[in-house]
């Protein structure tokens, strides 16, 4: 039985590079590009098996870019099953203005997938019956937007621990159901009570109002570089991120994600998983692109926020 299993439903292979100014109808020089293998779920596995944990990885895979990609997520180590798909696994591109130190990310859709690699991808994860199930990243075009409100209901009869990191109709949807575990954004929380926007002062009275209707467990509210959030019924665990030099934000809700999973399948207490998922979250941003976070970072990083707390 494997103790955590992601879906990533919609994978991308991640390209990022770095070029010196950005100017409009001229051919940019930029630097050799670096390869990662992307989507919620896989950056997820990455991080728990940074920290010395085990995930099994279930990914679709379609075409050249996603063989680049298994190949790239075998590189980890990390146990996959793929779900074969006709059309090709997408590319993100993230690129970096050494002029400004700007960021410049561009997503593209997921390819549409059809009626039977939904449902391959489906029973994938029905026959995994792990302990906790991570749903994480966006959908792919055309698909369903209770595509994982769906699978969270049949997880939760079979007494599984759903964690749900996605956005808009697809986590509202998922919420309904009811899960272990969500982490939104402060717009994302905003947008599932009804306004516009949400004080830091407001946080933990807008998840109590979700908790209590059973859409949710537990709440983690990521704050960006202020940090995160975790709420449950009876327990509030504010985290500070520390202060770190700050290369790239690609993948640190991620890398935050598998930090918390892997803490709480070692059996750690809500307060110490928060403070992981700050630290494996924080350390991501310390490097560039895709890279995600190193191991010695994300406990250093740790060890300082349980000093300061």
């Amino acid at each position: 039985m494997n103790t955590i299993v992601t879906l990533t439903i919609n994978p991308s292979l991640d390209k990022s590079t770095h070029f010196d100014k950005l100017i409009p109808e001229q051919k940019l020089r930029c630097a050799a590009p670096h390869y990662d293998a992307g989507g919620g779920g896989i950056n997820v596995s990455k991080a728990i098996a940074r920290l010395g944990g085990e995930s099994l990885a279930i990914f679709t895979s379609g075409g050249p870019i996603g063989k680049a990609l298994e190949q790239l997520v075998e590189k980890e180590k990390i146990p996959t099953q793929t779900i074969p798909t006709k059309s090709w696994t997408r590319e993100n591109f993230i690129a970096l203005d050494e002029h400004d130190n700007a960021q410049y990310r561009f997503g593209f859709p997921g390819p549409k997938l059809s009626t039977h690699e939904i449902s391959k991808a489906t029973r994938a994860v029905a026959q995994a019956k792990p302990q906790f199930l991570v749903l994480s990243g966006s959908l792919n075009e055309g698909m369903p937007d209770n595509f994982y409100a769906q699978l969270a209901k049949k997880a939760k009869a079979k007494k599984i621990k759903v964690i749900v990191d996605t956005s808009g109709d697809a986590l509202e949807k998922t919420l309904k159901e009811g899960v272990y575990l969500a982490k939104p954004n402060l717009g994302e929380l905003a947008k599932l009570i009804g306004v516009t926007r949400i004080k830091d002062d407001e946080i933990e009275a807008a998840a109590q109002k979700l908790i209590k209707k059973g859409h949710a467990q537990i709440l983690v509210v990521s704050m960006g570089p202020s940090g995160a959030v975790l709420i449950t019924k009876d327990q509030t665990h504010w985290v500070k991120a520390p202060k770190v030099p700050k290369k790239s934000t690609v993948g640190a809700g991620d890398s935050m994600v598998g930090g918390i999973v892997w803490a709480l399948s070692q059996d750690k207490s809500l307060k110490e998983a928060i403070q992981w998922g700050v630290a494996c979250g924080s350390a991501a941003t310390m490097n560039e692109g895709t890279l995600l976070f190193k191991a010695q970072d994300a406990k250093r990083l740790f060890k300082a926020i349980q000093k300061n707390q």
